[in-house]
C-alpha cells in the first residue's frame, strides 16, 4: 500500500503568487513545466519513490537470506519509520512517509496474524486493486478520481466538471490509463500470490513499483499538456472578494460626500433661518 498508486495534493504545493499571470499547463513550454511541478509534488517525487521501494526491498531481501518472517517484517517497519522521523526532522511534507509507514504497518500485521509471509504484500496488493476500481468506476461516473486529486493542485478545483469540458476529457483520459494500468500490475501480482513463493512474488512486486507508476504519470503529464488551461477558481475568488471590496468602499466614500453636502445645506439652511429670523425689542438694564 503506497502513496504512489494515489497522488496527493498539498496545500504548501507548486502554487505561485499571482497565479492568475502564471503561464497555464497547456500553453507551451512554460505551461509544461507548471504541469511537469504539479505533478512531481502530487506523486512524490524521486525520494517518494524511494521511500516506497525501500521497505518492500528490505523485506524480500532480507527474507530470501534467512527466511526469517519476524526479521524482516520488523526491519521493513523500522526502516519506514526511520524515513518518516528524517522528514519530521527536516521538517519536510510527511504525506508520502507516512503513508508508508501504514502500508507496511498493515503488511506486518497481516504477516503476523496468518504467519504467512505473503502476507505481508496482501494489503497493499488490494490496495492497488481497490484503486484501480475506483479510477475505472468514478471516471465511467463522469468524475473521474485523478480529477478530484488534481484540481486542488492546479487550483481548479472542481470548475473542471461544469466549466472546462476539454480538461474534464483530459482527466477522463488520465483516469482510464492509471486505472488499467493498476489493473495490469494486479493481474500479474495475485497469481504470483497463489502460485510463486515469498520471494518470487516480492521480486516481482519490486520491479513493478516504479515503471507502471511512471509510465501512468508521464499518460497524466501527456494528456493534459495538451488539454485546455484550468480555470483558477482562487484567483477568481480573489478578484470578487477585492471587486466587492472596492465596491464597498466607493460607497463609503459616496456616502461620507453625500453626508458632508447634507451637512453643508442643513448648516446653510439654519444659518439663512437665523438671519431671516425677526429680531425682538433690546432691554435696557
Amino acid at each position: 500500500m503506497t502513496s504512489h498508486d494515489r497522488p496527493t495534493t498539498d496545500a504548501e504545493g507548486p502554487h505561485r503568487p499571482g497565479a492568475a499571470a502564471d503561464p497555464a499547463p497547456g500553453n507551451g513550454a512554460d505551461g509544461r513545466q507548471v504541469t511537469e511541478a504539479a505533478l512531481f509534488e502530487a506523486f512524490g517525487g524521486v525520494r517518494g519513490m524511494v521511500e516506497t521501494v525501500v521497505p518492500g526491498l528490505l523485506f524480500v531481501a532480507i527474507f530470501t537470506v534467512n527466511k526469517d518472517l519476524h526479521v524482516s517484517a520488523i526491519a521493513a517497519l523500522a526502516v519506514s519509520l526511520v524515513l518518516t522521523a528524517v522528514r519530521l526532522i527536516r521538517k519536510d511534507t510527511v504525506k508520502h512517509a507516512f503513508s508508508g509507514v501504514f502500508g507496511v504497518a498493515f503488511g506486518v500485521v497481516f504477516a503476523m496474524m496468518t504467519g504467512n509471509a505473503k502476507d505481508f504484500y496482501l494489503p497493499g496488493m488490494l490496495y492497488t486493486l481497490g484503486l484501480a476500481v475506483a479510477y475505472l468506476v468514478t471516471t465511467l461516473a463522469g468524475v473521474p478520481l485523478i480529477g478530484l486529486i488534481l484540481g486542488p493542485v492546479f487550483k481548479e478545483n472542481l470548475s473542471w466538471r461544469t466549466r472546462n469540458p476539454g480538461r474534464k476529457k483530459a482527466y477522463a483520459k488520465a483516469s482510464l490509463a492509471w486505472g488499467l494500468i493498476l489493473l495490469a500490475k494486479c493481474a500479474i501480482l495475485f497469481p504470483l500470490y497463489w502460485w510463486a513463493d515469498t520471494t518470487q512474488l516480492g521480486w516481482v512486486l519490486i520491479a513493478l513499483k516504479i515503471p507502471p507508476f511512471l509510465l501512468a504519470v508521464y499518460l497524466t503529464w501527456v494528456f493534459l499538456v495538451k488539454a485546455p488551461p484550468p480555470i483558477d477558481v482562487f484567483a477568481e475568488m480573489e478578484a470578487k472578494e477585492k471587486a466587492e471590496e472596492e465596491a464597498q468602499e466607493r460607497r463609503r466614500v459616496e456616502r461620507d460626500a453625500l453626508d458632508r453636502v447634507t451637512d453643508d445645506l442643513y448648516g446653510d439652511v439654519v444659518a439663512e433661518a437665523a438671519a431671516e429670523r425677526p429680531q425682538g425689542p433690546r432691554h435696557r438694564r
